[in-house]
């Protein structure tokens, strides 16, 4: 892994786009800090282009498929210019809107999916979940220690108990790759935060 390529450069240009004038939740950063980040995570854990392109990508893929984009029209769109192989990686582990028959989840369905799917996930899938979840625990962390009023930080985030448990069963569900340490440590530092 060099660093650069213009396949990366390319995916960056694209979700630079797709999330043009979208904020994060907290410090309401740029969204594009989301997927660098998790670009970065995954380059210094030594992952390879194609899951360094999924995890650029994850985002942009999770909203169409939340779109009610198929697997078959994000190939024909995305499969093209970033290859399929990324593009199935971060298909693997986005949340999604509807079941295989089309039936719409429930929010907590939804959550309940995306945790199966990426337990099922290959190695290579779970690493760009783990890289979104170190990033985001880390991006939270962060935020509750610079706000004044955490309430509203826990709120934003979607309530500290409802945090605290999909990350708990996030874990689980990534089980053992390399980044349990540095996941589990940052949620520590969360469940820490009051």
């Amino acid at each position: 892994m060099t660093g650069y390529s213009d396949r990366l450069n390319h995916a960056f240009a694209y979700a630079a786009k797709h999330h043009d004038r979208q904020v994060r939740k907290g410090a309401r950063a740029p969204y594009l800090t989301q997927p660098a980040n998790v670009a970065v995570i995954l380059t210094r854990y030594g992952c390879d282009e194609d899951i360094v392109v999924a995890g650029i990508l994850h985002d942009v893929i999770e909203d169409y498929v939340q779109e009610g984009w198929t697997a078959e029209m994000l190939d024909d769109r995305l499969g093209a210019k970033f290859g399929a192989a990324s593009v199935a990686l971060a298909l693997a582990v986005v949340r999604r809107r509807t079941d295989d028959d089309g039936v719409e989840f429930s929010r907590e369905e939804s959550r309940a999916d995306q945790l199966r799917r990426i337990a099922a996930a290959s190695a290579d899938a779970r690493w760009v979940a783990a890289a979104d979840a170190l990033h985001t625990l880390g991006a939270l962390s962060a935020d509750l220690r610079r706000t004044i009023d955490r309430d509203a930080g826990w709120a934003r985030a979607g309530g500290r108990e409802a945090v605290l448990a999909f990350s708990a069963e996030l874990l689980t569900a990534l089980g053992a790759g390399g980044w349990e340490r540095e996941l589990q440590g940052l949620r520590e530092e969360v469940v820490a935060i009051r």
